[in-house]
């Protein structure tokens, strides 16, 4: 691309840019502006109280963790126990039935 070709795309991107600055007027870019920040603001502070919620359940989580482990085994060992109760009672009502 020689010299004229950029100097005619270079005139093009004037003008678009002047004419997208006509479009729309400076205080509205200037709220615009402002209802971004006003965005952002309350984005940053959003990611703020999540970061400390993960925190906060990662560290309850860690704190309940082995009693959750623990209790579940207890009841998975209950329920074999319970099992085994029902099986002989079966076998029992099996018995005295016959």
């Amino acid at each position: 691309m020689d010299q004229k070709d950029k100097e005619k795309i270079e005139a093009a991107s004037d003008e678009v840019a002047r004419q997208v600055r006509e479009l729309i007027s400076r205080s509205d870019l200037d709220r615009l502006k402002h209802l971004q920040l006003l965005v952002l603001g309350r984005l940053q502070d959003s990611n703020a109280v999540l970061s400390h919620l993960n925190d906060f359940s990662e560290r309850s989580y860690s704190a309940v963790a082995n009693d959750f482990a623990r209790n579940t085994r207890l009841i998975k060992s209950m329920k074999e126990d319970l099992d085994y109760i029902f099986f002989r009672i079966r076998s029992f009502n099996i018995v005295v039935s016959a």
